[in-house]
């Protein structure tokens, strides 16, 4: 592996090394064709949910305009990280730009915040959908579905801008050197000239907030749809309820128990090697299979899909 080196002033910041997963030249090549294999099926599962929302006039209800929402936002999710990570595999000198960094940084955390906010909202659908079915269709309209879409995505991308906008004014000294894939907060808070534990507090704690708020949120409202469904006599009724929650539930699973190993644990110095796997599964694994989790423990959804590969 090549030994990589960077100038040591802090005033002619002009970039970083990403050293991604570091392995010989065969390893890069083998790991290039692997993460484009992993992009172009992310893409395509989460397009496929997407066009059959749209395409499948039954599919028109809060739920699924929701999980078509929520399949765009993770097209773009994968797209803040694995397109440089491809270009990293073949290339020589692994460096991002000083702007391209920070450009990731604040793309890829603000997409996720989104995520996060879009979990939240998902399962405050399926509380109304089982806990007030017949108030259902005169609170969650179409004007309020909207709403909630665009306070998503505008929640989303207004929550991390003051720490990376400080982060990047910082001076950074050393080798400029991150060993991970993408540009992280703790990589790059380790490589300042000065600590800063106003800066890492107030990351750690919007980081904390984001996390606990909408998972605090979903948990109260599955905690409402338990009790509801419970009360249902009929076993085939408990296991209707139950099927429509699956899905979002494995989801929210997935995603808050590796993003919280990752940034609510007791202490953010993980092993490098750690954070990059655990960065990996919640980034890349959790959009690949996310389509595969909705389509097939949902009739109307994997019907919408061969409708879809028939057409």
């Amino acid at each position: 592996m090549k030994t990589f080196h960077a100038p040591s002033n802090s005033n002619t910041v002009t970039g970083f090394i990403l050293v991604g997963f570091p392995c010989p030249r065969e390893g890069q090549i083998l790991l290039f064709v692997l993460f484009s294999a992993v992009y172009l099926l992310t893409l395509m599962g989460n397009a496929s949910i997407i066009c059959a929302v749209c395409w499948d006039l039954r599919l028109h209800t809060p739920m699924y305009i929701l999980l078509a929402n929520f399949s765009f936002l993770e097209i773009w999710y994968v797209t803040s990280t694995v397109p440089n990570m491809l270009a990293n595999f073949l290339s020589d000198t692994k460096v991002i730009s000083f702007s391209g960094c920070f450009l990731q940084f604040y793309f890829f955390f603000s997409l996720g915040s989104t995520e996060c906010f879009f979990l939240a909202i998902m399962a405050f659908d399926r509380y109304l959908a089982i806990c007030r079915p017949l108030h259902y269709p005169s609170i969650m309209t179409r004007c309020l579905c909207t709403n909630l879409v665009l306070g998503c995505w505008t929640l989303g991308f207004l929550w991390f801008p003051v720490p990376i906008i400080i982060i990047s004014q910082m001076s950074f000294c050393g080798s400029r050197i991150i060993d991970h894939f993408l540009c992280d907060p703790g990589p790059l808070l380790a490589l300042t000239c000065t600590r800063e534990p106003v800066v890492e507090l107030t990351s750690s704690t919007l980081s904390s907030l984001l996390l606990f708020i909408p998972f605090v949120f979903i948990m109260c409202s599955y905690a409402l749809v338990l009790r509801a469904v419970l009360r249902v006599p009929s076993a085939a009724g408990r296991r209707k309820a139950f099927s429509t929650c699956g899905s979002h539930l494995a989801v929210v699973s997935l995603f808050y128990g590796s993003v919280m190993v990752m940034y609510v644990s007791p202490t953010s110095e993980h092993e490098a090697g750690m954070q990059k796997i655990v960065t990996l599964f919640y980034s890349v694994v959790i959009p690949l299979i996310n389509p595969v989790i909705y389509s097939l423990r949902n009739k109307d959804m994997k019907y919408a899909m061969k409708k879809l590969l028939r057409k």
